[in-house]
């Protein structure tokens, strides 16, 4: 029973010892990040709205050739359709 009680305490110790350890990491990180950044925050903002419009412009045209793909291959499917249609319905 003593034993029990020592395991579960030594449980909600740890934990509590992550946590706190997860708290002061994310701030050390965070204060390390603002002092050591390259550039101001208004030139970083802009340049992720940059990139942010050429990969949208990039996936765009991507999707616009797999769907050109996409309806060549439904095209050529169909005709194939057609012909074999053609074919079964010819007295032979």
């Amino acid at each position: 029973m003593v034993n029990e009680n020592f395991g579960r305490e030594y449980h909600k110790n740890n934990i509590l010892g992550v946590l706190i350890g997860l708290l002061i990491g994310s701030l050390i990180g965070a204060i390390t990040m603002l002092l050591m950044a390259p550039q101001s925050g208004k030139d970083t903002r802009t340049q992720i709205q940059k990139k942010g419009i050429e990969l949208r412009d990039r996936t765009s045209g991507m999707v616009e050739d797999a769907i050109s793909s996409i309806r060549q291959v439904g095209k050529k499917i169909t005709l194939g359709g057609y012909q074999k249609d053609e074919e079964l319905l010819q007295p032979g």
